[in-house]
């Protein structure tokens, strides 16, 4: 797997992780109807099981979701946006981040792991809906 993209954590760590929970939190915050109120309900729920959990985690993973997305860094072609070549691919892309949040929630407390399994079925439309955000939040620090 590439490491083009393991770089940006070396260059300014925390500010990227905040972006990137600032796209969690914003594609939650997006979600309407009753799977979004599920959704708002999860991300609650594990907020109020362990403060801090999104940022921790997301921290945690970033190396992972980096490299993750590196194939798709390293082939997105010059002039197209990278949350737009993401969407692009979007499968691929989804389900290589979801194979790393899968693995942290083979090990993840029983609370986290529950909340987690309980949107699992539905995470990778979520996922996709959240690439292009993904995408320009990780340029943004590339550039």
């Amino acid at each position: 797997m590439s490491d083009s993209l393991t770089p940006l954590l070396a260059d300014n760590r925390s500010a990227l992780v905040t972006d990137l929970v600032g796209v969690i939190d914003a594609e939650v915050a997006d979600q309407s109807g009753l799977s979004g109120a599920a959704v708002k309900t999860a991300y609650s729920a594990v907020q109020k099981v362990k403060p801090g959990v999104v940022r921790s985690a997301t921290d945690q993973m970033a190396e992972d979701f980096l490299k993750a997305l590196a194939p798709f860094w390293d082939s997105k072609p010059a002039g197209v946006a990278f949350g737009d070549h993401l969407s692009a691919n979007s499968d691929a892309a989804a389900e290589a981040l979801l194979s790393v949040t899968d693995e942290q929630a083979e090990t993840a407390k029983p609370a986290l792991a529950k909340a987690y399994n309980s949107l699992r079925g539905k995470g990778k439309k979520y996922v996709i809906a959240a690439l292009p955000r993904l995408g320009a939040a990780i340029e943004r620090h590339a550039a």
